[in-house]
């Protein structure tokens, strides 16, 4: 055996040994691995697939990568968990960051990839329960769980469409029975991330052609939706970590685009309680309408539209009376991102 060979082979050997694919880097190996805990924003459902793929395909490990993922209860949660230091990343609503670092200063959390380019922020209603538009709500009782992510956004919701906010009755309601009373008829319309609550509604019989997603995005809410975030301090001492975080991420993003119905198994077999087909279809759904918008297709995964995010923080400033509107770069930095052609991604891979 020649001496390039025998230098293969033993490096193919390291690389086994350490439970890595022979294709993975040896300097992630051989280097002791870097701990980094993530956090959801919900539970481990459809959309989950792209972040818990790379874990069962070793994605992460051969970034010399040590992660744990957990499910969270809301899409607050993620946020205060990386802002405390107790979670290194996490899963969370951009725009809920920007509020949260308006009223904490000191805790300057930031974006580092973007994934629901187009924020899944609804209203579902029932046309028999005479749900059809926005200014349909007046007069009806909308459940809405007060962390609701959706739900945040009703003050500009209501100022975009000219709705009557004193004639609508909001019903603060759990995550749990959001859907349920929806179906039994004790709301009219709930907020909800459309991927939640319309496949929850249509799992629970609520015939297709009474379901109404009213998608905040399409009506007057120009804001962008969940983004990978990081602790500034972990970033700041581990920046390689984060870098090959979002490799990983994005090899298991693309596999999850091209094939959902594999990529759904390791949904699955976190989440005992969930089925095959509802699951893939949320996920499908997510991938259709939030993931690969026409933007995502021109310019790649992971980035925002500097312009577009100004114009979001300006909605967002407007409305909530925020202390300073940040610049852009001051709520995302797409420094760690991978290259743009790595980010690229052909619009035969949309499924739908």
């Amino acid at each position: 055996m020649g001496a390039h060979a025998m230098r293969q082979s033993m490096c193919v050997a390291i690389l086994l040994a350490a439970g890595l694919p022979p294709g993975a880097s040896t300097s992630g190996a051989l280097a002791a691995e870097t701990s980094v805990k993530f956090s959801l924003d919900f539970k481990f459902e459809g959309p989950s697939a792209p972040f818990l793929l790379p874990l069962d395909k070793g994605y992460y490990k051969a970034e010399g990568l040590s992660v744990s993922i957990e499910p969270a209860v809301d899409s607050l949660e993620p946020i205060n968990r990386v802002a405390s230091g107790a979670y290194d990343m996490g899963f969370a609503d951009i725009n809920a960051l920007i509020k949260f670092r308006d009223a904490n200063p000191a805790m300057p959390v930031k974006a580092v990839f973007m994934l629901y380019n187009k924020p899944p922020f609804a209203i579902i209603g029932r046309k028999s329960r005479g749900i059809g538009k926005p200014t349909d709500l007046e007069g009806k009782k909308l459940g809405a769980p007060a962390a609701d992510g959706a739900y945040a956004q009703w003050p500009i919701f209501v100022q975009a469409n000219g709705i009557d906010a004193g004639k609508v009755t909001i019903e603060n309601v759990s995550f749990p029975v959001r859907e349920p009373m929806l179906a039994a008829g004790q709301v009219d319309a709930i907020t909800g991330f459309s991927f939640s609550s319309f496949i929850n509604l249509k799992d629970k019989g609520v015939p297709l052609d009474d379901i109404v997603v009213l998608l905040m995005a399409d009506y007057g809410v120009n804001l962008y939706g969940n983004a990978i975030v990081v602790n500034p301090k972990f970033a700041a001492a581990h920046p390689d970590a984060v870098n090959g975080f979002l490799r990983a991420f994005l090899k298991g993003l693309k596999e999850t685009v091209k094939q959902p119905a594999n990529a759904i198994d390791s949904v699955l077999k976190r989440n005992d309680v969930a089925r095959k087909d509802v699951e893939l279809e949320r996920l499908t759904m997510a991938i259709r309408d939030n993931i690969l918008t026409e933007e995502v297709q021109a310019n790649g995964l992971g980035g925002v539209d500097a312009a577009r995010l100004a114009k979001a923080i300006d909605q967002l400033s407007e409305k909530y009376k925020l202390k300073t509107k940040p610049e852009p770069s001051e709520v995302f930095d797409p420094s760690y991102l991978p290259p743009e052609p790595e980010r690229r991604v052909g619009p035969r891979a949309r499924p739908g």
